[in-house]
């Protein structure tokens, strides 16, 4: 009897641990000390704001525009200060979209960009900050896979911020807008960019 009551007591702790979206990929990651913020299943530990949709399908992540090209936000609920952000996604071009970290309010927070930007020319994985613009500028598009899976990492320890993109830096800088908050996904508004769409395949992160 003590041992069922035992297990039955565990399953629940991880029940109520999965419910906040920290659920673990599997036992390396885990031992590397990563947890999985998108659990693959719902929007569990997430909040939306703002007229985007935001779904899962087949096990990923998607955001689009609203009714009448809405824009939107979706944010963690929890919030993190020190960390190593792994994120795989695809996007419908053309689109202006980004992982917000950091977040806490819109004119405080970070933005690791997937964008494609004329003036001045930047592309995926340069760094905006409200109010400063971009502090760091991806100038680089042969980086970017158009039509296929990228990887983004971004990693931020004090006022310590760096970006890969495939494997490649491309930001590291210094700033001391923001030193915790929400991480996030934005959809921007506007009927030129109607067709995008943002697909998120994994999520890891690893507090540091």
């Amino acid at each position: 009897m003590l041992r069922r009551f035992f297990t039955i007591v565990c399953l629940a702790m991880l029940t109520l641990h999965a419910g906040c979206g920290q659920v673990a990929t599997n036992d390396k990651q885990a031992k590397a000390g990563f947890i999985r913020i998108f659990n693959g299943k719902d929007l569990a530990g997430w909040e939306t704001s703002g007229g985007a949709k935001w779904v899962v399908e087949d096990g990923f992540l998607v955001g689009t525009q609203g009714d009448n090209y809405a824009h939107g936000d979706l944010f963690t609920k929890d919030t993190y200060k020190d960390f190593l952000l792994t994120t795989t996604y695809r996007v419908k071009w053309p689109c202006n979209t980004g992982i917000w970290f950091r977040y806490q309010s819109p004119s405080k927070t970070y933005q690791a960009d997937i964008l494609e930007y004329k003036n001045p020319e930047c592309y995926s994985g340069s760094l905006y900050c409200p109010g400063k613009m971009f502090i760091a500028m991806n100038k680089d598009k042969t980086l970017v896979d158009r039509d296929g899976w990228n990887t983004m990492k971004v990693r931020a320890e004090g006022d310590h911020i760096q970006i890969w993109l495939n494997g490649r830096q491309v930001a590291d800088v210094h700033d001391d807008t923001t030193y915790s908050g929400k991480i996030g996904f934005q959809v921007h508004p506007g009927e030129q960019f109607g067709p995008m769409k943002i697909i998120v395949r994994e999520m890891l992160l690893k507090p540091l």
